[in-house]
């Protein structure tokens, strides 16, 4: 990454900020629905190419699965969701960061094949 593609936490803040527009998801809802397909297999292989679906988790599926009191098994099954949740979501920013470069990139070379 360059410097000039590094972002600061003010800005990085005022970007999450404008989110909080529900305008603002339109048209990327509609990108991401086309391509869902693609990022659910980008998002699978950078899971499991982390390490958190591979042994590690069916441990911990087993051992939540075989939890005797009810009430602990429910507790674990939440927090292994929210960890999963969180673990899924952090992947899949970094993914969409990424997209969304390689997306510029193509535009900056297209737009810059066109004017040769």
């Amino acid at each position: 990454m360059t410097t000039e593609d590094a972002y600061t936490a003010a800005e990085v803040d005022a970007a999450v900020q404008a989110l909080s527009d529900p305008d603002r998801f339109g048209h990327a809802q509609e990108i991401v629905t086309h391509a869902a397909p693609g990022l659910q297999r980008v998002l699978g292989s950078a899971l499991q190419a982390g390490g958190w679906f591979g042994e590690a988790h069916e441990a911990q599926l087993q051992q939540v699965a075989q939890t005797d009191d009810e009430t602990e098994r429910i507790r674990a099954i939440h927090a292994l969701v929210a960890e999963e949740t969180r673990l899924a979501m952090l992947v899949g920013v970094s993914v969409g960061f990424e997209l969304a470069r390689e997306l510029a990139a193509r535009r900056d070379t297209n737009s810059q094949g066109s004017q040769s």
